[in-house]
C-alpha cells in the first residue's frame, strides 16, 4: 500500500507562494497518476490539479490554472505543486492522492477515482 506525505503548507501573504510537496512511501509511485485537492472550511473537497504518471499530461483547474503547476519527479517518488499569486481563496488543506491505474496516459479530477489519500497539509492566505 502506498503512503502519501504532504508537506510545505504554511501561512503566506497574498501574492505569495508556496510549493507543496508530497512523498510517496514506495518506488512505485512512478507508475500512478497523481492529483492534488483542497477543501476549504465548510466546503466540499475540490479538485485542484493532476498530472499522468509519466508526467507527460496535466490538468488543472480553472480556478488555479496559471497560478499553479503540478509536477513530479519520479526518482525521488515526489509530486509538488508549486503556487503562485496566491488568493485568500486559496486558503485550505491540500492533499495529495494516488490513482492506482498503473501507466494510465490520463489525468484524473473526480474525488471518488482516487484510491489513496494523504493526511493534508494547510495554506492559509492571509489579505
Amino acid at each position: 500500500q502506498v503512503q502519501l506525505v504532504e508537506s510545505g503548507g504554511g501561512l503566506v501573504q497574498a501574492g505569495g507562494s508556496l510549493r507543496l510537496s508530497c512523498a510517496a512511501s514506495q518506488r512505485i509511485f512512478g507508475n500512478y497518476a497523481m492529483g492534488w485537492f483542497r477543501q476549504a472550511p465548510g466546503q466540499e473537497l475540490e479538485f485542484v490539479a493532476s498530472i499522468s504518471w509519466s508526467g507527460g499530461s496535466t490538468y488543472y483547474a480553472d480556478s488555479v490554472k496559471g497560478r499553479f503547476t503540478i509536477s513530479r519527479d519520479n526518482a525521488k517518488h515526489t509530486l509538488f505543486l508549486q503556487m503562485n499569486s496566491l488568493r485568500p481563496e486559496d486558503t485550505a488543506v491540500y492533499y495529495c492522492a494516488a490513482q492506482f491505474t498503473p501507466y494510465s496516459s490520463r489525468t484524473y479530477y473526480r474525488v471518488h477515482e482516487y484510491d489513496v489519500w494523504g493526511q493534508g497539509t494547510q495554506v492559509t492566505v492571509s489579505s
